[in-house]
């Protein structure tokens, strides 16, 4: 299953009254770590866990510590420090060198930390913060709009610190075009607990058959695409349907969608074609606009070209800093 949170709340809410379950958090990292702060997993009675707080190397040691906190009903500090010969994390060959500093906290009937709010929350492609008292068996979820993907942290009150985790949902990609490259998009984006909408009015692209991974496929493009788009939350779109009249109905349409980000498959001229059959300009569309599509990683086949894309639309979501396609960057 995925490692997004929403796979691993889902998990853990269809079974909730059924086992013991421990939500296991990242509160504070000094040094390198494969996971930083606000990281989360949950573990449950059976032994099973959801989601990552290292690179694997220390998920058995944080399972066997979990039982105490299911045992005795209180919470469990934990630290890993991989630059100590002396400490476990550095025996069981944690190779980042820094030190995690963990909380197991046990979850009960009474007593869910605000999980069930979260997991209410991101159903609906909402955001908010998630706070959990610093050992203790305390938490709660507030929604609300947050800036994209800002980092987790400690606040310090009279009652003592706080874990603030930023949450957002998984990022939702619409690709218009289903013929084959589109396959391999819609498989990694998958893999990575995206969620995907296909949208192709043409009878031979888009079958279910070939694209059984993608959560939604829509077969008109026209003015209530932009409601779809609006009202599912839809973070990206991916033009790539090899027809200008297609691609150039679906910019006309989401000109004015609330997405933060649109590729475009194809050199920029393609693009600018597209833009003048919809009659519209670059000053007319309120988004990132990457076209060429995706980072310049030196790919031919559409596994590669999928990567790349995935992986510009990846960069532009959660700001992050990466070499952009060389054609992109001479406008």
């Amino acid at each position: 299953m995925s490692n997004q949170l929403s796979a691993m709340l889902s998990a853990w809410h269809d079974d909730r009254d059924l086992t013991q379950w421990v939500l296991g958090s990242v509160y504070r990292t000094d040094g390198s770590a494969y996971r930083k702060a606000g990281a989360m997993m949950l573990i449950n009675g059976h032994g099973q866990q959801f989601g990552l707080l290292s690179g694997g190397c220390l998920e058995a040691d944080i399972i066997r510590n979990a039982r105490k906190a299911m045992h005795t009903g209180k919470t469990v500090m934990l630290t890993y420090d991989g630059n100590d010969e002396d400490d476990l994390s550095f025996k069981l060959g944690v190779g980042c060198g820094g030190t995690v500093y963990i909380m197991l906290q046990p979850l009960n009937a009474q007593n869910d930390l605000g999980l069930s709010d979260l997991y209410a929350a991101l159903r609906k492609r909402q955001s908010g913060l998630y706070f959990q008292k610093i050992n203790a068996v305390e938490g709660y979820f507030e929604r609300g709009a947050i800036d994209r993907h800002p980092p987790a942290h400690i606040e310090k009150r009279s009652d003592g610190d706080w874990l603030v985790t930023p949450i957002q949902p998984e990022p939702h990609v619409l690709v218009v075009g289903g013929g084959m490259d589109a396959r391999p998009v819609i498989d990694i984006a998958h893999t990575m607990g995206w969620v995907t909408t296909l949208v192709d009015p043409r009878p031979a692209n888009a079958r279910k058959e070939h694209f059984a991974r993608a959560n939604t496929i829509l077969r008109k493009i026209d003015r209530e695409l932009a409601a779809y788009v609006s009202y599912h939350r839809v973070d990206a779109v991916i033009l790539m349907a090899h027809s200008i009249q297609i691609d150039a109905s679906a910019l006309k349409n989401l000109r004015n969608a609330p997405i933060k980000h649109l590729s475009a498959l194809g050199p920029r001229h393609r693009f600018n074609e597209v833009l003048d059959q919809a009659g519209l300009s670059y000053g007319d569309l309120a988004f990132d606009i990457s076209s060429p599509a995706g980072l310049d990683i030196g790919g031919q086949l559409p596994e590669s070209i999928a990567l790349s894309m995935l992986s510009g639309i990846h960069t532009a979501l959660f700001k992050q800093r990466a070499a952009p396609a060389m054609a992109q960057a001479a406008e």
